[in-house]
């Protein structure tokens, strides 16, 4: 199953075109939806303000050297490993869900650019395919199940579903219907295989259609934070915070009561 390219066979049925002006609408949903929620709840305007607020209070005029270490940085850090997560179960869930479906995405546009005209994919994509899957289904899952804060911290029942659900969900949906739509075409169980298709259509619509009511969009403002976050702490401004205090931390006998969940 896991050398299937299941674009190739769609391919017989649906021209390899409308596969990919498919795709480049998905993207084109991403880059609307985006920009309309940056107007709606104006955070470019915020950013914009608060970089302004911050180079008043700054007290170390960084170089263009200096910033680029520092952006360098916490892409490599702070943002490539969620290492504002800490170490432990969120972390490792969130980091499997986000290679997961940056390794289903990628391999998804190159196996329907690249290998729908009758051409055999290489084995490694196809692979990559179906291992992001898997991590995005992996990380997904154990998140929405166990880890998620109303209901390991709140004691919300996990079936319990509000609007700022909807990302996690159809992309569990994606990568769920995906793999189950390449296993029963592998399998010859063509029934079921377009019922999975259809599913995992309406699973991406809902996906990139619905960026203006999920947390979609939140992947593209969390960098950006970070980033101004380490900025202001190099130069000084530290968002008009005061600094740490130079003492050890004290949390009293009672923190060793219970594991720590209450975020």
């Amino acid at each position: 199953m896991f050398k299937n390219n299941p674009f190739a066979d769609l391919a017989l049925v649906l021209p390899a075109a409308a596969m990919q002006l498919f795709v480049i609408a998905m993207i084109l949903l991403i880059i609307v939806s985006t920009g309309l929620d940056m107007i709606h709840k104006k955070n470019v305007i915020y950013f914009f303000r608060n970089a302004k607020k911050a180079k008043k209070s700054a007290k170390t005029e960084l170089s263009a050297g200096k910033k680029t270490a520092v952006i360098l940085k916490t892409v490599a850090h702070d943002i490539a490993t969620t290492s504002e997560l800490g170490l432990g179960k969120r972390r490792l869930a969130h980091v499997l869900g986000m290679y997961g479906t940056i390794l289903f995405w990628i391999a998804s546009v190159a196996l329907i650019f690249n290998y729908t005209d009758g051409s055999i994919a290489p084995t490694y994509v196809t692979v990559t395919w179906h291992v992001g899957a898997l991590m995005t289904c992996l990380g997904g899952y154990w998140f929405w199940f166990f880890l998620r804060v109303d209901v390991s911290a709140e004691a919300h029942p996990w079936y319990r579903i509000i609007t700022a659900d909807l990302f996690v969900l159809a992309l569990l949906a994606c990568a769920t219907f995906g793999l189950a739509w390449s296993y029963t075409q592998f399998s010859d169980l063509v029934g079921l295989s377009y019922l999975f298709l259809i599913l995992y259509i309406i699973s991406n619509l809902i996906l990139f259609g619905g960026v203006y009511w999920s947390k979609f969009a939140h992947m593209f403002y969390k960098p950006g934070a970070a980033i101004q976050k380490n900025l202001a702490e190099a130069d000084g401004s530290r968002d008009n915070l005061p600094p740490p205090a130079d003492a050890p931390e004290q949390f009293g006998l009672g923190i060793k009561r219970e594991q720590p969940k209450h975020y």
